[in-house]
């Protein structure tokens, strides 16, 4: 059972998409079959997150005797400590960790917080060598501490402001430190897991682990749109709605199309069923529209039912553009209807919460910036279907 003291660091790792991926990817590259992250302080060692192959015993909230680790000594001196055959080495021959936990290869990377706190390590252990003498391993697993540091240090800025949006007026003060702290707090952190990430890809040749490395910036791509969503709902409520640039677009459905196909890789598991049918110049703001679609196909995949199909349909009638997404499933409470537009809601028709519930409520104020509208309607029989329509033409 977690300490309760350690229950939010345990979560803020489990919390991170890319962890279960690096843990992965650091036994792929190291040979070893134990990798972890621990939350390691002056008198604590607790596991948050374990891939563990040779049945070590240690679980998320698991924990070891501090003085009987070496993080112990790496949170004193914040350097990393690399073995590989420590009944080989004069100094870990003799060492306490290895002859206690029966160890001969281990590796462990300090986690420092980009305000230097030190957190804990990322480690991997082994009852037999490993050959861990490549400089690259040492340099990747310590881009990998990089990356968790800054996945914590955005998490913990991102809790912070919805608390803030919880707890204080949403106009004054509120406004202009949530878009301070979204814009600049938010952005430069998750800028450099994706410079890291498209660095790692550059560096190595195996397939196994390009897949691993383009999963993290994924993560981050889908961390980067949490963002951006957050930041349509502040500039919105500021006054004004959400800014759109519409202008005579003759590739609307190349747009489209690239939407949905951006959601399908994305979403594997979901099947769609898609006619887009659009001839000649529609007036908009291509991009904006793009997102409303984006929404209504991620809220699609969240909360339907992935053994059917989700269907979309594109097309013009009379002098609009209309778009219809569907998807089965549990059909929408009847009290939820009435807040399904509104910020920070979350249907429970999937039984899958996730993100911050502004999807529906960005997809709408884009269809009103377009001077058009975005309704819903559901039950058990016909499934759940948005339907958002726009004018085809500019208004007069």
């Amino acid at each position: 059972m977690t300490r309760p003291e350690f229950a939010l660091d345990v979560e803020a790792i489990h919390a991170i998409p890319a962890v279960p991926v690096i843990l992965s990817m650091v036994k792929h590259m190291t040979g070893m079959r134990f990798a972890a992250i621990a939350r390691v302080t002056e008198s604590h060692w607790v596991a948050c997150a374990v891939d563990d192959s040779i049945n070590f015993g240690l679980k998320p909230g698991g924990e070891l005797v501090l003085e009987s680790t070496i993080c112990h000594e790496i949170r004193q001196h914040h350097q990393p400590v690399v073995f590989g055959h420590a009944s080989a080495d004069p100094h870990f021959a003799t060492h306490h960790t290895p002859l206690t936990y029966g160890l001969e290869s281990y590796i462990s990377i300090p986690i420092i917080l980009p305000d230097d706190r030190f957190f804990g390590t990322l480690c991997a252990i082994d009852s037999v060598p490993a050959d861990l003498s490549d400089p690259a391993i040492v340099k990747t697993l310590t881009l990998f501490a990089q990356l968790i540091a800054l996945s914590l240090d955005t998490q913990g800025h991102l809790d912070s402001a919805r608390a803030e949006l919880n707890d204080a007026n949403e106009n004054g003060r509120l406004r202009e430190q949530f878009m301070a702290v979204l814009g600049h707090d938010l952005r430069t952190p998750l800028s450099a897991i994706r410079m890291s990430a498209d660095l790692l890809a550059t560096k190595t040749e195996d397939k196994r682990s390009q897949g691993l490395v383009a999963a993290i910036r994924q993560s981050s791509i889908r961390m980067g749109a949490l963002i951006e969503n957050v930041l349509d709902f502040a500039r919105g409520r500021m006054g004004g709605g959400i800014p759109v640039k519409c202008q005579a677009t003759d590739d609307l459905p190349d747009v489209l199309k690239a939407t949905v196909d951006e959601i399908r890789a994305s979403h594997p598991q979901a099947t769609f069923n898609e006619a887009i049918d659009l001839n000649g110049s529609v007036y908009c703001d291509p991009l904006r529209i793009s997102q409303l679609l984006s929404n209504l196909l991620g809220n699609a995949v969240t909360h339907g039912s992935l053994a059917s199909p989700i269907d979309l349909h594109i097309w013009q009638e009379s002098d609009q553009v209309i778009i219809s997404v569907m998807n089965h499933g549990a059909p929408i409470s009847p009290r939820l209807m009435p807040l399904l537009f509104e910020p920070f809601t979350r249907s429970e028709a999937g039984g899958r919460g996730e993100g911050l519930g502004l999807g529906l409520y960005i997809a709408s104020q884009i269809a009103s910036a377009h001077h058009g509208t975005l309704t819903v309607s559901s039950s058990a029989q016909l499934g759940t279907c948005f339907i958002a329509r726009f004018p085809y033409t500019q208004p007069v």
